[in-house]
């Protein structure tokens, strides 16, 4: 008997050290498997933030490209915007010139009106007027100014050069 429980102690010792390899092995290769598990999820998240990175980067690149074509165009539009102003310029200048010759010529006109007896004609100022610069006469429907000439530049000289302009 004692033999026999002395085999089969030992026996128990073996299946015991068989098994507590097998759960050593068992053990390794769970602890293989977490590794393998971890370096690859590791992958995948180091995989992720590239593909955030790129995207992030092209993100950039795009709004980059968008704001240069916006201060593009708002370049161009300043400069168009200073176009229009510098002709807005010119064209209230050249309307106050226009004014300023136009009340010399209805200065002209109010002179003619006080001097209404000039050849003792009546002037209609609704009636169109020619100028005929060729014969150095200017005519007023018809009627001839020049008789008139010296007293209206004698004392508007330089209205009468403005009408002589024109």
């Amino acid at each position: 008997m004692a033999s026999s429980s002395g085999t089969s102690s030992g026996s128990s010792f073996l299946q015991n050290s068989g098994s507590e390899e097998d759960l050593q092995q068992l053990m390794d290769q769970r602890k293989r498997k977490r590794m393998i598990s971890n370096r690859e999820s590791a992958r995948r998240s180091r995989m992720r933030k590239q593909k955030h990175l790129d995207d992030l980067m092209g993100q950039v690149t795009s709004l980059r490209r968008e704001n240069n074509q916006i201060l593009t165009s708002m370049n161009v539009t300043t400069q168009h915007y200073l176009n229009v102003e510098a002709e807005n310029s010119i064209l209230r200048a050249q309307l106050s010139e226009l004014s300023r010759r136009l009340e010399s010529l209805n200065e002209i006109i109010a002179v003619l009106d006080a001097n209404n007896n000039c050849n003792g004609l009546v002037m209609d100022y609704n009636e169109p007027c020619s100028f005929n610069f060729a014969q150095n006469d200017i005519m007023l429907d018809g009627f001839n100014l020049t008789n008139c000439w010296n007293y209206l530049s004698a004392n508007h000289p330089i209205m009468s050069a403005d009408v002589l302009q024109y």
